[in-house]
This record gives C-alpha cells, sequence and structure tokens, in this order.
C-alpha cells in the first residue's frame, strides 16, 4: 500500500510518520508528476486551507486530485483538509473541492489562543486524543455522512464513502487509531 500525502503546507510531515508507524509506504505530492506514482490513498494535511488552495490551484494540481477524489481516491483531510474537502464552508465564500456533504466553521474555536486538548470518542474505536488548533468543526452533516466523532456538541469527525475527515489533528499525538482506521477503509475492512 502506497499513500500520498499533500506536501504543500502544513503537517505532512506528521502524517508521513504516523504511517511509517503502521508500516505504509508514503510519499510526497508537490507537483503533478507525483500524481503518475501509483497511490491507494491522499491525505490532505491540516494547515492554513487558502494556501493549500492557492497553491493547488497554482501548480495546476487542483483539478487532477478533485478528478481523483470525485473517482473514488480514499481521502482524509484534517482541519484544513477537512475544509478543502467540505461542500461549504458557513463563514468563508470560497469553494474547493466540495466532495462531502458537510458544511464547516472556518476558525470555529477562534485563533490560536483558542486551541486545545480534549479525549473523546472516536468511531466505536474508544476514546482518543484530539488537539485542535485553530480548528473548524462541522455544522452541518447532509445525506450520506456518517458522524464518527463529537466534542461538546459540535461534530469533529465524519465519514462519507471513501471520505474521512478531522477537525483535529491525530498526527500530533503517538495514538494511530484514526490513520489505522483510514488504512481499513482503503482495505473496505470498514
Amino acid at each position: 500500500m502506497q499513500i500520498g500525502v499533500l506536501a504543500l503546507q502544513g503537517a505532512f510531515i506528521e502524517h508521513e510518520q504516523m504511517l511509517a508507524k503502521l508500516g505504509v509506504s508514503s510519499f510526497e505530492i508537490r507537483c503533478l508528476d507525483d500524481l503518475k506514482k501509483p497511490f491507494d490513498g491522499l491525505i490532505i494535511p491540516g494547515g492554513e486551507s487558502t494556501v493549500i488552495g492557492k497553491l493547488l490551484f497554482e501548480l495546476g494540481l487542483f483539478e487532477p486530485i478533485k478528478k481523483l477524489i470525485n473517482d473514488g481516491l480514499p481521502t482524509f483531510g484534517t482541519c484544513a483538509g477537512l475544509l478543502l474537502l467540505a461542500d461549504s464552508i458557513e463563514n468563508d465564500t470560497r469553494k474547493y473541492f466540495c466532495s462531502m456533504n458537510i458544511e464547516a466553521v472556518r476558525n470555529a474555536y477562534g485563533r490560536q489562543l483558542g486551541s486545545f486538548y480534549a479525549e473523546d470518542s472516536f468511531a466505536n474505536e474508544g476514546k482518543i486524543p484530539m488537539t485542535f488548533i485553530r480548528a473548524p468543526y462541522i455544522s452541518r452533516v447532509g445525506d450520506g455522512v456518517e458522524v464518527l466523532a463529537q466534542v461538546d456538541g459540535k461534530t469533529v469527525a465524519a465519514r462519507q464513502g471513501k471520505q474521512l475527515v478531522t477537525a483535529f489533528h491525530p498526527e500530533l499525538n503517538n495514538d494511530l487509531t484514526v490513520h489505522n482506521y483510514f488504512i481499513k477503509m482503503i482495505n473496505g475492512e470498514i
């Protein structure tokens, strides 16, 4: 198995490290040629959604990646990645991949000082550590979307088909639950 990790900005190296702990190979996607490599899943990391979105367009990666996602490539978006996959963003008019039937709130918990840590249940896998940094949350879940985690009544993880999103950064903790869930998704085990 090989996972492509979008490496334009944000916490991509941390995702690669988590995959390595699970024994899963990964490579960085930085340009169009990188999309020629065979891969079984894509991770869109946290970072700054507007910067990642701008770079996707500037580098000519936006349309090819959108096609891969729409064609069913398993995709996992964390934080900014959640915003890029969301059908709409409540407090932002920009549109990106719009591939998940969710609406998100950008910087929902405030700026950097609003960052926090929690432990809560994820997808019937028990409680896991959740690090929120300038995090969004999901304000609306549409048809076909399964809520996987909530913190204080706010939806912070969801799945729709072969797409998985978290408002938190599982790559910034030592717990492998979320990355393992993504691998099981790819393998059709869940």
